[in-house]
């Protein structure tokens, strides 16, 4: 005779074990799933030795390394605090995309009572002029540093790519712009220079169809453990910082996956992209953050600034720390980025 109480437990015990079956299955799926979703990239990252330099290459770098000892060696710190080194850096910039050909646009406002500016140069697109690729850069820096990874490099690219790209015929319009006050008090703030652009442009109905923006690009190292990342980011790359990256919301997804492409397969040089929750720690960290609050795509490219740089935010941020032949790798790399973007 079976006894009724046994014969109720076996089913409920089945479908228990049925359940953490299910369980032990599908949630390492999931996780591997939105893992996949947040690192995966097309292509594949450069690894083993560099080629040496081309003569491009090599006239990039030694433009570079003049841009960023003008902007933090002889400039040196530029924030309101210094007005007349901020406006030196704006005249330095403004000079130089002339130079290059292109008519500036300085778009002056006020802030803590003095006078700074966002910088703008364009290249009119053709095919779909009214379609715009923003690559952005701030040229202020922290007070007590010069600011020649944080952001000088990030300005020097800046004006490579605008002189590489100067004089070619692309279907959409590309806008090079150095925002003042990215730095603190101001970031996040309606004294925050990209802000001010992006919201600007919210207003006026601008079809921005992508933004770059170049942050912290000149320090790379072989040294291994020498990158760090928020958790769990250490679970999914590698711990060398010789590779640049590119960082986007979940929003930006696909404009992550589609720089990356690109800088892959027309570059010789480490890349990693990541589009992670902004809320996440250092995803946020730059202009592009503006850009999303007017419900554009956009992405920052980075060496992680803080991640890896020793001397982030300190009075030791000089031009002679940079990797120059680095960043003349990532800027042609990133050239190639623009064209296909303005490709669209």
């Amino acid at each position: 005779m079976i006894d009724k109480h046994t014969q109720s437990e076996k089913p409920g015990r089945k479908g228990r074990r049925l359940d953490w079956l299910i369980r032990l299955t599908v949630i390492p799926l999931l996780i591997l799933a939105g893992a996949w979703f947040v690192t995966g990239m097309p292509g594949r990252s450069w690894s083993g030795p560099l080629p040496p330099l081309t003569d491009k290459e090599q006239r990039i770098h030694d433009n570079l390394e003049r841009h960023v000892e003008a902007l933090a060696g002889r400039i040196g710190e530029r924030n309101v605090w210094r007005p007349e080194a901020m406006a030196a850096a704006a005249g330095y910039i403004r000079s130089t995309l002339e130079d290059a050909g292109y008519v500036v646009n300085v778009q002056p406002f006020t802030s803590r009572g003095q006078t700074v500016a966002n910088i703008e140069a364009v290249l009119p697109g053709h095919a779909a002029a009214e379609e715009i690729i923003v690559v952005g850069a701030h040229y202020d820096s922290v007070a007590g540093c010069p600011g020649a990874n944080d952001n000088a490099s990030g300005v020097a690219a800046l004006l490579e790519l605008a002189r590489l790209l100067a004089g070619t015929t692309l279907p959409r319009s590309v806008r090079f712009v150095a925002f003042a006050n990215e730095e603190a008090p101001f970031f996040y703030g309606d004294e925050m220079g990209s802000n001010l652009y992006a919201a600007a442009a919210l207003a006026q109905g601008e079809r921005i169809e992508a933004m770059l923006s170049l942050e912290t690009l000149g320090y790379y190292t072989d040294q291994p453990g020498s990158q760090l990342y928020p958790f769990p980011f250490s679970l999914f790359y590698p711990d060398t910082g010789n590779f640049i990256g590119f960082v986007g919301n979940l929003s930006s997804r696909s404009l992550v996956r589609q720089a990356v492409g690109a800088f892959r397969a027309s570059t010789a040089f480490p890349s990693e992209g990541v589009a992670a929750p902004s809320g996440i720690e250092g995803i946020h960290w730059s202009d592009h953050w503006s850009f999303w609050e007017a419900g554009y795509p956009a992405i920052m490219v980075t060496d992680t600034a803080p991640f890896r740089y020793p001397h982030y935010h300190e009075a030791s941020d000089t031009p002679q720390r940079l990797d120059y032949a680095g960043l003349a790798r990532v800027t042609g790399g990133l050239a190639a980025v623009i064209e296909v973007l303005a490709a669209e």
